[in-house]
């Protein structure tokens, strides 16, 4: 590990990784520091992700798949279950690990300097510029300069904190999350299942994602505003106490996630945030591993431009939220209102939208028909529907 990088990269997840090799990739000299002893454990999340989404930046690999996912069944409260195939589109369940410890190699294939057991203590700045870290690594501490550090530190990002960089959510908008690794069940093996409802998850949604033979993810996210009456996992046991009495649990997951808008200036003197930090999460799913490579993608490209040219300031690292914004900020931003508008209907309602979904033949219902209907009551969202559930 040297004293001095281009760039500084803290955290290794997908985002944390994109930013590290597309940086490196640009001729910066780059470092990436994870706190974690392995890249890509403990996993943090459902494991999620388009095949479309991930062929922006990579080519899937057999290794990172679980399990391909061909169609989704959303259960309403009353338990009526709406089988929706997905369109043109294929789905995985990834092995995170396998899938985030990849993403690492291609960083330091690049040139990215990779170190794990690395946890940064602190931000180093001069006036009102930040000009490195300190970092304790195997019980060594050092201070490394940088003229660009990324913040890919996830959810609660202390280097956003410490930058001075806004990064506060709502209690509305932050997911109380917990999930299950489960075994010996029987699941369906080609479709992901989310029930809706107060009753199964208020505020969000429960969901049993398939990985192999009698095997599967099994969570719930909750809206933190209701996580102070009842916890998230309360309620993911009462469900898997009802439908799994048999089950076996072989680790367990509990942590956060941001349903809100992506963070409007992620930036400040040299320094960006990229993935959860940012908040670049979609709102209306909770998703955030391929929307947080893309902020990574294009975080690292700005980097290695701004090393080009010299110049590390805010004026120049603003091109960073302007390419986000005309990327994916406004289709975000459209998620967010779905959300809201979603997380506004009774039970009532969502067991009438299922009825009226269930009406329409199986070979014409699509997750974009569904949506409509959950909007019907708000003519206005359905445009917002139409334009990211296109070709869905």
């Amino acid at each position: 590990m040297k004293s001095s990088y281009d760039v500084v990269v803290v955290g290794g997840g997908p985002a944390g990784s994109m930013a590290a090799w597309e940086a490196a990739k640009g001729g910066a000299s780059v470092c990436m520091l994870e706190k974690d002893r392995d890249i890509g454990y403990p996993v943090r999340c459902g494991e999620a992700a388009s095949d479309l989404g991930l062929r922006q930046f990579v080519e899937p690999k057999d290794s990172w798949i679980a399990k391909k996912i061909s169609g989704a069944v959303i259960v309403s409260p009353n338990e009526s279950k709406v089988h929706v195939k997905f369109a043109n589109e294929t789905g995985y369940i990834l092995n995170r690990r396998i899938f985030d410890y990849d993403l690492s190699r291609y960083a330091a294939n690049a040139g990215a300097e990779v170190y794990t057991k690395a946890y940064v203590k602190e931000l180093l700045k001069s006036e009102e510029t930040v000009t490195g870290v300190v970092v304790d690594h195997l019980g060594e501490e050092k201070k490394i300069s940088a003229k660009i550090v990324i913040g890919a530190d996830g959810l609660t990002s202390r280097i956003g904190r410490w930058a001075g960089i806004k990064t506060q959510i709502r209690m509305k908008d932050m997911e109380s999350c917990v999930q299950y690794s489960v075994s010996n069940i029987d699941v369906d093996p080609d479709n992901m299942i989310m029930y809706v409802g107060e009753n199964f998850a208020p505020g969000g949604y429960l969901w049993v994602f398939p990985k192999g033979d009698k095997f599967a993810n099994i969570g719930i996210g909750i809206s933190g505003k209701h996580s102070k009456y009842k916890s998230a996992k309360a309620y993911l046991d009462e469900f898997m106490a009802r439908e799994f009495p048999n089950a076996a649990i072989l680790t367990t997951m509990c942590g956060g996630v941001p349903c809100a808008k992506p963070i409007k200036h992620p930036i400040k003197n040299g320094i960006m945030l990229v993935g959860d930090a940012a908040h670049q999460v979609n709102p209306m799913t909770g998703g955030g591993i391929v929307s947080g490579m893309k902020g990574g993608w294009l975080a690292g490209q700005v980097a290695a431009d701004a090393i080009a040219k010299g110049d590390y300031s805010e004026k120049t690292l603003i091109a960073y939220p302007e390419k986000l914004r005309k990327d994916f900020g406004k289709n975000h931003e459209r998620f967010y209102k779905i959300k809201e508008a979603t997380a506004a209907l009774t039970m009532d309602e969502l067991n009438s939208i299922a009825e009226n979904v269930l009406k329409i033949p199986f070979e014409k219902r699509t997750l974009a028909s569904v949506f409509k209907a959950a909007v019907f009551k708000k003519p206005s969202l359905i445009i917002d529907v139409l334009k990211v559930l296109s070709g869905v």
